[in-house]
């Protein structure tokens, strides 16, 4: 296997901040994975494994093997009256698979168009967006145990999936290296399209009916319209998780912020993260390299040469002042990383 040494990270993560790794390595197939797992062992170096570097915020070089899973194809290997199901491998970038199923007249991951990232990284975040989340199509995934590079299939029950969540960002966190994601889609379209602007958009678009095809389309627009495109402009998508909170405290919040928008969920209710950092006053605000998006609040963006170190400090700042303006705690949805933390919250 061939590691590169003091390897920059500029090109690997969406932010665009150039920090270093001490090694580096790209798995194109499970026995890569397994020559990495032994080559950290056998040099004493920490693993860190790379997906699509869209949830992550280098703070600092990795003293570390850092693993870039690069592992491709997409196949059908199942199939029934109604459903098919997919399987791709980990370093698919995720938009492939959405366009691969389009082409295929299949139905369930047209409003996750255009999310950044790999197919291996989209279980541990459980990614979601416009009324749709990954576990709804999720099947099985297919990963290896670090420890004893034993190879394991894992089930949707056992992924104990959340809100931006999985098993793999908690009491799985570091156990497992995905390596191949099925998915079962569907042939009937059952369309979603209730949330966020979709309907507008059909319409605007010309009162196109609700396919698959034409819900992806209108995605993929309001996303591009509301979010930088991180080939441009440094970002990781939604620098925060939108709060949930009782429903009692989001009625006396009613009373002092009348317009505050808020999601029943429960006895909980969720405010968009974007509505509070916008009602704070954060944005379009700019900071020298770095700031806070001028049409989307939730995302904080690296105009160029900015630190990690500065982004983490500005998203501190927001956190603080929402804590003391809503009594909201917001939680980070990008993991950073550093010499001394490799997947801290």
């Amino acid at each position: 296997m061939k590691i590169r040494e003091n390897f920059s990270l500029r090109a690997y993560n969406t932010f665009g901040i150039d920090k270093k790794a001490r090694l580096f390595f790209e798995a194109h197939n499970s026995e890569d994975v397994l020559e990495a797992i032994s080559q950290a062992d056998a040099m004493g170096k920490h693993l860190f494994v790379l997906g699509g570097g869209s949830n992550v915020l280098l703070v600092g070089d990795i003293d570390a093997l850092v693993l870039k899973i690069a592992i491709q194809g997409i196949e059908k290997t199942e199939e029934d009256e109604d459903t098919v199901l997919l399987k791709a491998g980990a370093g698919v970038i995720w938009q492939d698979l959405v366009h691969f199923s389009l082409n295929m007249g299949l139905s369930g991951l047209e409003n996750l168009s255009l999310i950044p990232g790999t197919v291996g990284a989209a279980p541990m975040q459980n990614i979601g967006a416009y009324g749709v989340e990954l576990q709804s199509a999720f099947d099985h995934l297919e990963a290896i145990e670090i420890a004893t590079k034993n190879r394991k299939i894992i089930t949707k029950a056992t992924c104990a999936f959340g809100y931006r969540d999985s098993i793999f960002k908690n009491k799985w966190k570091g156990r497992y290296i995905i390596t191949r994601v099925a998915f079962r889609l569907s042939k009937k379209h059952r369309p979603i399209t209730s949330y966020g602007d979709i309907e507008r958009t059909l319409k605007e678009m010309g009162s196109l009916p609700a396919t698959p095809e034409n819900i992806s389309r209108a995605v993929i627009k309001i996303r591009q319209q509301k979010l930088p495109d991180p080939k441009k402009i440094g970002n990781a998508g939604s620098f925060f998780k939108n709060p949930s909170i009782p429903l009692g405290e989001f009625s006396l919040l009613k009373e002092r912020f009348p317009t505050i928008p808020g999601f029943r969920l429960g006895e909980l209710v969720k405010v968009p993260a974007a509505w509070l950092i916008e009602q704070a006053g954060w944005k379009g605000k700019r900071f020298g390299a770095i700031g806070v998006h001028e049409k989307q609040p939730l995302v904080l963006v690296n105009y160029g040469g900015g630190e990690g170190s500065e982004i983490v400090a500005l998203s501190e700042k927001i956190q603080a002042d929402i804590r003391e303006k809503f009594g909201i705690t917001l939680e980070r949805e990008v993991n950073l990383i550093g010499p001394d933390e490799w997947a801290k919250t």
